[in-house]
Formats: C-alpha cells, sequence, structure tokens
C-alpha cells in the first residue's frame, strides 16, 4: 500500500497559512493530485474553511474546531486523518492553528493505525515579517508560547518569511539571521501574500493510483469534528523504518515475539539520544520477575511514562526527532533485542 504524503503548515496567527494553503490546493490540482485537508481552528466556528470552499467548492476537508490541534483536539487527528484516508487522496495538508507544534501532529500521525498509511513529506512554516522578531517581548509572560513559535521555526523545512511589502527592506537580513539561528538547514523564501515557489514541497508527488484515468474529481467535506473522539485499530502490521522527506522523522523500532526486555533497558535507550529525539512511544512486551506484561511507554523531553495496555499486537517503539541518526539507532536497538 502506497502511504499518503503529508505536508504541514505552521505559523503563528494572521501570518498567511491559508493564503498559502490555497496556493498549494491550485498547484496539487495543477499537478492531477486529488488533496485532502486537515484544518484547525482555536474558536467555535468555521472561518478559514469556508475561505477553501469559496475559492474551491467542494474540497475535502476535516475541522478541528474550538481548541488547539497538539492538545485539547490532539487526540481527535488521528480518527479526522483515518476519515479523510477514506476519500482516497494522493496526499494530505495539514494547517494548525496558530499556537501548535508541529512535532506534536507528527506525534499523531504515528497512531498504530496510521503508523503505515501516511508519511510526513514536508513541514512549511509561515512567518510575519512585520511581527516575528517581537515575539519574545510581546509573549514574555507565556514562556510556553514563545517555546511554540521557536519550534514552528526550528523544525520547519521551509520557512516563508511572510508579507514582506509591510516592513522596511533593512529589516529582512535581521529576520533571516533570526531564522537560521534557529534552523540552519531550511529553506528560506521572502513572500508576499504567501506566494512561493513550490517545486521544493512537490517534488516527487505523484498521483497514488498512476494506473487510473485522470478524471474531474468531486470533493466532499468530510465533516467538523467537536467533540472528543477516541477510537484505536490496534491489530495492525508494524513495518520497520518509516522513510521521510521532512527533517521531522519517524523510525519504527520492532521486537519480535518473547525478546527478553526490561523497563531500565529501553529508558536507558531513550536517554541517550539527546536534542535529536523529540518524542517516543510504542507497545512493549516487558520482561520482569513476575513474567512480562504489556505496556505503553510515552517519552518526551526527558520524562518517560509507563502504563498497563491491552494492546496484544505485535512490539513496537516509535521515534520521532530531527534529523535522526537511523542507522546507529537501529544498530543500538539490535543489541538489546539479542
Amino acid at each position: 500500500m502506497s502511504k499518503v504524503p503529508v505536508i504541514i503548515l505552521s505559523g503563528f496567527l494572521g501570518s498567511g497559512k491559508t493564503t498559502l494553503l490555497l496556493r498549494l490546493l491550485h498547484e496539487a490540482n495543477r499537478h492531477q493530485l486529488k488533496p485532502a485537508i486537515l484544518m484547525n481552528e482555536l474558536g467555535q466556528y468555521d472561518v478559514d474553511g469556508g475561505t477553501i470552499h469559496t475559492d474551491l467548492p467542494g474540497a475535502s476537508i476535516e475541522k478541528l474546531l474550538d481548541g488547539c490541534i497538539c492538545c485539547s483536539k490532539k487526540v481527535e487527528v488521528a480518527q479526522s486523518v483515518r476519515r479523510l484516508l477514506d476519500q482516497q487522496p494522493d496526499l494530505l495538508f495539514i494547517e494548525l492553528t496558530g499556537v501548535a507544534n508541529p512535532e506534536e501532529v507528527a506525534d499523531a500521525l504515528t497512531e498504530p493505525y496510521l503508523l503505515n498509511r501516511v508519511e510526513l513529506k514536508h513541514i512549511v512554516t509561515v512567518l510575519d515579517a512585520e511581527w516575528v522578531l517581537d515575539y519574545n517581548s510581546i509573549f514574555n509572560t507565556d514562556r510556553q508560547l514563545v517555546h511554540t513559535l521557536r519550534r514552528q521555526m526550528e523544525v520547519a523545512d521551509t520557512v516563508l518569511i511572510n508579507k514582506t511589502d509591510l516592513v522596511p527592506s533593512s529589516h529582512l537580513p535581521k529576520i533571516e539571521k533570526a531564522v537560521k539561528k534557529q534552523n540552519s538547514s531550511a529553506a528560506i523564501h521572502f513572500t508576499k501574500h504567501s506566494e512561493m515557489n513550490m517545486e521544493g514541497v512537490f517534488a516527487g508527488l505523484q498521483p497514488i493510483v498512476l494506473s487510473a484515468p485522470v478524471v474531474k474529481r468531486s470533493f466532499k467535506v468530510i465533516g467538523s469534528v467537536r467533540k472528543q473522539e477516541h477510537t484505536a485499530n490496534h491489530h495492525h502490521e508494524h513495518e520497520g523504518t518509516e522513510k521521510s522527506f521532512s527533517r521531522v522523522q519517524t523510525l519504527t523500532l520492532p521486537l519480535a515475539e518473547n525478546t527478553p526486555i526490561t523497563l531500565k533497558q529501553v529508558e536507558r535507550f531513550l536517554k541517550q539520544w539527546g536534542g535529536q529525539l523529540l518524542r517516543a512511544k510504542g507497545y512493549l512486551t516487558l520482561s520482569n520477575s513476575d513474567g512480562s506484561d504489556n505496556r505503553l511507554v510515552q517519552f518526551a523531553g526527558s520524562r518517560i511514562s509507563w502504563q498497563p495496555t491491552e494492546y496484544e499486537g505485535s512490539s513496537y517503539l516509535v521515534l520521532i526527532g530531527i534529523d535522526l541518526d537511523r542507522e546507529q539507532m537501529e544498530q543500538e536497538w539490535a543489541k538489546l533485542a539479542n
């Protein structure tokens, strides 16, 4: 089964994400690609989705309203993506609210049912040239928000410094320097109205069903999610490495049945990777003095939590990080499994 590539759009409120999304959707149509869209808004009413439908009537959209996709709505992401995948798209756009952290969404895409159905292709962060250098002082009482805005820059593959027509040209090198301080690897575009060269974003993308004839597609709105939905399909086969074009990558490490591995071994493994490892989670059968038991492990920052689980599928651990040293991680994991 071909995986559906995912393109994440992030950036603070009012930076120009929806304008960029519209441009990306038109470009997808030009490439004869069928897109699906997951949009998140903080308010109770859909504003940006209406903009999409006005410009592209019938577009296939899921909407997460009245909350942030990376916290209060995080449990709904997998369900929304599943419904969009039922429409058999060629690619999936996820537009985040302005206070969302892209790496949290990358985390949500590693749920068991989605693990081998989607792959993170690209993260684009849009910056408002008029305000980006002032975020630290404007939000100096909200350290978490400042951290989130910084992470939006740090994990991006492409950064748009947008609304350049609203600032003096002498302001732009300062912004570029600030971006490169957080992320020296991203491609940087100076833009007006989110207009950019999209070759890097669409490189390598093709219709998933190549043999199907090109026809005029009919799209529809799938729905707007307001209430929490929490489902999971635990009976799923997991493959080894999740390939990704993005700097934020996922690596799936399987564990053969009846492999003796302890909680302390897993914790030592997770703590050795430093800053390149952002998240980790998985279902593992652990060995202990009483035999073995199934646990869900969650790792974020320096914290590791373990929970009992009724999951009965194959054991695996998913790593999420920036520019992962995949070969070394696989080798170290193999040592534990022997």
